[in-house]
């Protein structure tokens, strides 16, 4: 929880960890993405396809998610609006719409290892 940022959750329950709670109803969409990312994160898989995974998460914390992910090992596939997220990231596949779009590698000077 402390490594998607959520610990305070579990603090603001009356329950702590026993509480048994409706998602929707007690987390905002920012909590419910980093909850997700809780989960794949404790699960470890070889490749995780990302869906607008961060779209309500600021970019600091987006940063500190993908960080994390790709030290625990996990291949990133992320689709995503975001540019921000494109640094995290060894190659870009961009649709431009009407079938036009570019792949190739990410630049050296653009991406985090």
């Amino acid at each position: 929880m402390e490594n998607v940022k959520l610990a305070h959750v579990v603090a603001r329950e009356t329950d702590g960890w026993n509480a048994n709670n409706d998602w929707a109803d007690v987390l905002s969409g920012g909590e419910k993405q980093r909850m997700a990312m809780a989960r794949l994160i404790y699960h470890k898989p070889l490749y995780a396809i990302l869906d607008e995974c961060t779209s309500a998460v600021s970019v600091d914390v987006e940063g500190h998610l993908y960080t994390y992910m790709k030290e625990q090992g996990i291949t990133l596939i992320t689709v995503s609006h975001r540019e921000t997220l494109w640094k995290y990231h060894d190659y870009l596949l961009k649709f431009y719409g009407d079938r036009q779009y570019t792949f190739g590698e990410m630049p050296e000077d653009k991406r985090i290892h």
